[in-house]
């Protein structure tokens, strides 16, 4: 009956089928700790998720370019994957990975990315109140801890997890942190100036 099914389906059995692994994590069976971390390094796609949502609901201009950056931050990463060509460690099955090139670290430079502009919204374009400006810095400080901690447990798990060497999560936290001070700096001096006129 099987063999009646196959046949009757018109599918091509010869095909190699393989995951869309874009969020596929793989973690040693059993290991409590490694499913944790494993879960972190979904937090990219989290944020994604989030910018997205903070898109349509809100169309706030600082939040459109803040993703465009991100997107930027991305295809360098892609770039910079296919010009050095390192492959992961020896550990992994490449196979099933969404990208066979690990230098840099795609999660390394997304999540410093994100952390170091976050740093610099923070304490360059957030303004205290005068009557609140200890509560203000105090949870300004929680942020950007929580964004460093954050960036440092993800990329972490790449490293747990043997989808990375130290040397790839750490020139990809490089990479995502001068891309970050660029892109904040072009977005705080260059476009912040004309937001009103684009607005209005």
């Amino acid at each position: 009956m099987d063999s009646i099914v196959s046949n009757s389906s018109g599918y091509d059995q010869s095909v190699d089928w393989v995951p869309l692994s874009l969020t596929f994590v793989e973690y040693p069976k059993g290991d409590v700790f490694g499913k944790l971390l494993a879960l972190f390094s979904l937090t990219p796609f989290v944020i994604l998720s989030g910018f997205v949502s903070l898109i349509l609901f809100r169309r706030d201009l600082h939040t459109i370019t803040f993703f465009i950056g991100v997107l930027l931050n991305e295809i360098c990463n892609t770039v910079l994957k296919h010009i050095l060509r390192e492959p992961r460690p020896l550990a992994r099955n490449t196979n099933l990975l969404y990208s066979e090139y690990g230098m840099p670290s795609s999660h390394s430079q997304f999540m410093w990315f994100f952390a170091s502009y976050m740093l610099y919204f923070t304490f360059i374009r957030l303004q205290y109140a005068n009557n609140k400006a200890f509560k203000e810095f105090f949870w300004k400080v929680a942020g950007a801890a929580s964004c460093i901690a954050i960036a440092c447990i993800v990329s972490y798990s790449r490293i747990f997890l043997q989808y990375h060497t130290w040397k790839q999560v750490i020139y990809g936290a490089l990479f995502g942190i001068i891309i970050g001070t660029v892109w904040f700096t072009i977005i705080n001096v260059v476009l912040t100036p004309y937001f009103p006129t684009v607005i209005s």
